[in-house]
C-alpha cells in the first residue's frame, strides 16, 4: 500500500474534483485512473515541505494540483515503485517568477563557457523543486509545455545518479532495456545534433539538444502534453516511453476544435 504521512488529514474529493476539472490532462483520465492519482497526490503534498518566496500565495487546490501533474509520471507503477520514484524530493519551493542563474560549461574542445541562464525551474539531486508560478500556472494543459513534468521527470533522471544523465532507473514492471534505452535515445540526440549542425529547425524544442537530461526532460513534457507530436517525428521513442511509463498518453489527450 502507499505509504501515508502520519497525521495527514483525510482526503478531499470535493477538491480533487475541482482540480482535476480543472486541468485537461487530469480532467481526461479515467474515473479510475483519477481517484488512483488523486489518492497518491494527496498523501505525496502532506510528505513535502512547501515554501514561497515573497508574494507568492498558495492553496491546498494549488498543492494538489502540482502534486497530481508529478505523480502522473508514475501513475501505472506501483505503490511501492512510485513512492521510490520520489524518494528523492523533500521540498517544494514555489517563486514569483522565472529567475536567473550564472552556469558555467566545458566544451567538447576544454573551452570554459560561462552565461545567464533564465529558469522556470530547478532541481538537483537532493535540492528542492523550484518551480515559477506563472509557469506552473501555464501547465496542465496540451501544449507541450509543462514545467513540473519538466522538473520531476529531472528527479526520476537523478534516482541512480548525482547529476542528470537521460537515463533513470528502469521501473520494476517495465520492458525496457537499458540496451534499448541507450540506443533509441541516442538516435533521438543524434538527430537533434545534426538539425543544429545543418541549421535546420529542430523537430522538438531545441533545449532538448542541449544537454542528454534535458532530451528526456523534454521528451517526457511532450509525451504527457503534446503526444502526437512526439509520436509523429520521434515514434520509436514514443513507444520507449510508453513502455517505460505504462502509459499510453495518445488515447486519452482532447484537443479544442479548430476555430471557424
Amino acid at each position: 500500500m502507499w505509504p501515508a504521512r502520519r497525521g495527514a488529514p483525510a482526503f478531499d474529493e470535493a477538491c480533487w474534483q475541482a482540480v482535476r476539472q480543472g486541468l485537461p490532462l487530469l480532467a481526461d483520465l479515467e474515473d479510475s485512473e483519477a481517484a488512483r492519482l488523486g489518492a497518491r497526490a494527496w498523501q505525496q503534498l502532506h510528505r513535502w515541505q512547501w515554501a514561497t518566496s515573497e508574494g507568492v500565495e498558495y492553496d491546498l487546490a494549488a498543492q494538489l494540483a502540482i502534486a497530481a501533474q508529478a505523480c502522473l509520471l508514475t501513475l501505472a507503477w506501483s505503490d511501492d515503485d512510485a513512492s521510490a520514484a520520489f524518494a528523492n524530493v523533500h521540498d517544494i519551493v514555489l517563486v514569483a517568477d522565472a529567475f536567473h542563474r550564472r552556469v558555467t560549461e566545458l566544451d567538447d574542445f576544454g573551452v570554459m563557457h560561462e552565461y545567464e541562464d533564465e529558469r522556470a525551474g530547478e532541481t538537483s539531486w537532493r535540492g528542492p523543486v523550484v518551480l515559477a508560478t506563472p509557469e506552473v500556472g501555464a501547465s496542465g494543459d496540451y501544449s507541450g509545455y509543462n514545467v513540473i513534468i519538466h522538473e520531476f521527470a529531472h528527479k526520476l533522471d537523478l534516482g541512480n545518479s548525482h547529476d542528470v544523465d537521460g537515463f533513470p532507473p528502469l521501473a520494476a514492471a517495465s520492458d525496457v532495456t537499458a540496451q534499448e534505452w541507450h540506443r533509441i535515445f541516442t538516435a533521438v540526440w543524434d538527430d537533434l545534433q545534426a538539425h543544429l549542425a545543418r541549421g535546420a529547425e529542430t523537430p522538438i524544442d531545441d533545449y532538448a539538444a542541449t544537454h542528454p537530461g534535458e532530451c528526456f526532460a523534454v521528451c517526457c513534457e511532450l509525451f504527457f502534453t503534446a503526444p502526437d507530436q512526439l509520436f509523429e517525428v520521434y515514434p520509436e521513442l514514443y513507444d520507449l516511453l510508453k513502455r517505460y511509463f505504462g502509459q499510453d498518453a495518445m488515447t486519452r489527450f482532447t484537443r479544442p476544435p479548430p476555430s471557424a
